[in-house]
């Protein structure tokens, strides 16, 4: 290291002179010094003070200017030396060696700006304030179509200091999309897919950039899907492959580009790896397959990509798909219960699939993970379910297919969302099918169960669905029956309290069925309605100027059913309802100012 000492010197000499020979001689010798070992030259040279010196020597006159930009480039790839360059000044000058003619200029230049950028937030503001991404992104454009491999070195450059300059930096990403990268790199990544580095570079920029919304819009706007899915079939290696699902997943997210890769064919691409790699016991394998398949749902989810797949349910694609559900790989077992749960998101795909058989199909995967079965697919099964019950063709033939037997035997789950969605298949069902409520309703196991779910504060889907579910159960069966098992498993306080709910629909419900509580079995409830307060809360509905019209409506309609209750007909005496009510008589809701009139009679003539 002796001779590293004498270099620094003679080159801070030489500086000053300007010989051009000496110059170079020393630049060499500290290129030599930085490969054989970087860390311990460049802690000599920040001891030095030479990088001050280096800021005068980065002229576009110079014939070493690319030599220095070489060392600094070396240099910054110690993280401890990136702030240093930025002190040093270097990164004014670096910029304007970008306006150079000198492909080997321009080469050393864009690797010393992109290695200070590397993890640097004074490096990446430096060169910000000085301007460089955008004369970057010039060059890009106007050597974009050149395929010598020279200038493929310079774009792999260019492209890895922008990655550098933006990485996990969301405005910096934002200021790079409104500079139009965008379409820049795809036509890049068309011309150049036969350079491996390159589209490596433009792959990991696209990964950066397509986490942002704001990109979304640009790449819909580009052929990055033909071109993607172009590289992707050329692919063999696992690791290039994962690449370029990196980038998909990000994109796939946006409805046109979701659309854009099903027509450039991606989905055959998916299932044939899905098809290579079901059997294989290799962890990269099992990835891919894993990869491929979610990959396929996210395409689902876009209307039109999935109206594309579904073919009026002729389509190979869907075909493919209902074959992984019998499957005995989980991946594709949830992939496929999924897939069906996003093509059953309209009436006409809903009444097909249940016409051709499907129902039967999730049955069986359900049945095969009632023990200790696999979460997700029970989930995926049982949405895949809600949804195909939502059409009201499809309920009776799913009744009669025995759908709420299946659903019934994971009321014993204790995992919130396998809850969730259980509840919510049997509320589709059940919807103005008053036998099956009546049936349900009678089953004190399945009542109990809503009951004690309606207590589970910490999973408010779970608590919203159960007391919709009772509540459901009174409205479409009308039975005093599952009234009373309901009074008898203590859920009239469930009801109560949903009438106070912040949703609407959900207030509504639950005075539907309180009113038919009090319509059909009165005698039963009354102690129950009473401790609940149920007629102070019906006060502070009608009371309230935010209450809906309708929650106003029914809550009068309650009032006069309640009447039948010597204990509670007093307490709506001593509340005053008559005040409140003849108010709302001039109500600019007609139902409403009709309801409190007939409520006024009943209150007068009762009182």
């Amino acid at each position: 290291m002796h001779f590293l000492s004498d270099t620094l010197k003679k080159l801070k000499i030489t500086a000053v002179d300007r010989t051009e020979d000496s110059l170079e001689g020393c630049l060499d010798c500290l290129l030599q010094a930085l490969a054989q070992n970087n860390m311990e030259t460049s802690e000599k040279m920040q001891g030095s003070g030479i990088l001050q010196v280096f800021a005068s020597l980065l002229t576009p006159q110079s014939s070493c200017t690319a030599k220095v930009a070489n060392v600094i480039a070396e240099v910054a790839k110690n993280e401890f030396m990136r702030i240093p360059c930025v002190d040093a000044g270097l990164i004014s000058p670096l910029v304007q060696l970008l306006n150079s003619k000198d492909q080997e200029v321009l080469l050393q230049t864009g690797r010393a700006l992109g290695n200070i950028c590397y993890d640097s937030h004074e490096g990446r503001s430096a060169v910000d304030q000085a301007g460089g991404a955008q004369i970057v992104i010039d060059h890009l454009r106007s050597l974009c179509s050149i395929t010598d491999p020279a200038n493929e070195k310079l774009l792999t450059v260019f492209c890895g200091m922008l990655m550098n300059y933006s990485n996990e930096n969301d405005s910096l990403q934002a200021q790079l999309i409104n500079m139009g990268v965008i379409p820049t790199l795809v036509k890049l990544l068309g011309i150049h897919c036969h350079n491996a580095a390159l589209t490596e570079m433009c792959l990991v920029a696209f990964g950066n950039l397509a986490e942002l919304e704001s990109s979304k819009e640009q790449f819909a706007s580009t052929n990055i899907a033909e071109e993607l899915v172009k590289l992707f079939k050329k692919q063999i290696e696992h690791d290039k492959r994962e690449m370029i699902f990196e980038v998909l997943a990000p994109l796939a997210e946006n409805d046109a580009i979701k659309l854009q890769l099903v027509e450039a064919g991606l989905v055959e691409c998916l299932l044939e790896i899905v098809q290579q790699k079901v059997d294989s016991d290799k962890e990269d394998d099992i990835a891919e397959l894993k990869t491929a398949s979610d990959l396929m749902v996210l395409l689902l989810l876009g209307d039109e990509s999935m109206q594309k797949l579904f073919e009026g349910g002729k389509g190979n694609v869907f075909q493919r798909v209902l074959s992984w559900i019998p499957s005995n790989n989980h991946q594709l077992q949830l992939a496929g219960a999924l897939a069906i749960a996003n093509f059953a998101r309209n009436d006409g795909n809903c009444i097909h699939m249940v016409d051709n058989g499907i129902v039967e199909k999730l049955m069986d995967l359900l049945d095969r993970h009632v023990e200790d079965g696999n979460v997700t697919v029970q989930h995926a099964a049982l949405s895949a379910l809600r949804n195909l019950a939502i059409p009201v063709v499809n309920k009776a033939k799913m009744l009669s297919a025995g759908v709420t037997e299946t659903v019934l035997k994971f009321l014993k789950s204790e995992m919130p969302p396998v809850q969730f969605k259980l509840l919510g298949t049997l509320r589709m069902l059940i919807d103005a099918q008053a036998e099956a409520a009546e049936q349900l309703g009678r089953n004190v196991k399945l009542v109990e169960r809503l009951v004690e779910w309606c207590e589970a504060k910490d999973h408010a889907g779970v608590m919203g669905e159960s007391n919709r579910l009772l509540s459901a159960l009174i409205r479409h069966s009308k039975s005093k029956d599952v009234i009373k098992a309901i009074v008898q498993s203590g859920g009239i306080k469930h009801l109560v309290t949903m009438a106070t709910s912040e949703h609407v629909i959900m207030q509504n419900e639950a005075l539907v069925a309180l009113a038919l509580i009090a319509a059909l079995e009165l005698g039963t409830a009354e102690k129950d309605l009473e401790s609940a307060k149920l007629v102070q809360i019906l006060h502070r509905l009608l009371a309230d100027e935010r209450s809906a019209p309708e929650i106003k409506y029914n809550s009068m309609v309650l009032i006069c059913a309640l009447m039948g209750s010597e204990s509670l007909h007093k307490e709506v005496q001593d509340l005053a309802f008559l005040d409140v009510v003849s108010k709302l008589r001039s109500h600019e809701n007609k139902s409403v100012a009709q309801q409190a009139s007939l409520t006024e009679q009943r209150l007068t003539v009762e009182s």
